[in-house]
């Protein structure tokens, strides 16, 4: 099942990734370019959060991994990078319905800043500052 999901979310990344670069901070709205196919919880609740790097240091990964799984999911940004400033929007539905997930984002000073048990259906924008 981690590694159907793991695969699933890599999909996700990748299609809603597509050319655009996110490196500036332009907006970007993953979701929208989405398979149609890429599970979705059919609860109807919202789990598209726009990630904001305002610490002044590039994101290299970030990880959203449902909070009932121990091990982090696969890198989120996969090759890409979000640059200080930037933001991203991230569509954080696996299709299992959760909405507790433990976020990690690593950056290009070697810092690594963990929250958990962040409720991706209440909110639709989450800030990594200093």
């Amino acid at each position: 099942m981690i590694a159907f999901k793991t695969a699933i979310r890599a999909a996700l990344v990748v299609a809603a990734l597509g050319t655009a670069s996110i490196a500036t901070a332009e907006p970007f709205v993953a979701a929208d370019k989405v398979a149609a196919s890429a599970p979705q919880s059919r609860d109807g609740m919202n789990r598209r959060v726009r990630i904001h790097n305002q610490t002044g240091w590039t994101m290299t990964h970030f990880y959203a991994s449902d909070s009932r799984i121990e091990d982090w999911q696969e890198d989120m940004l996969g090759e890409d990078v979000l640059s200080a400033g930037a933001s991203i929007m991230m569509n954080i539905d696996d299709g299992s319905g959760a909405c507790l997930y433990d976020f990690k984002a690593r950056f290009s000073n070697g810092q690594e800043l963990t929250r958990m048990r962040v409720n991706v259906c209440e909110i639709a924008d989450y800030y990594y500052t200093r």
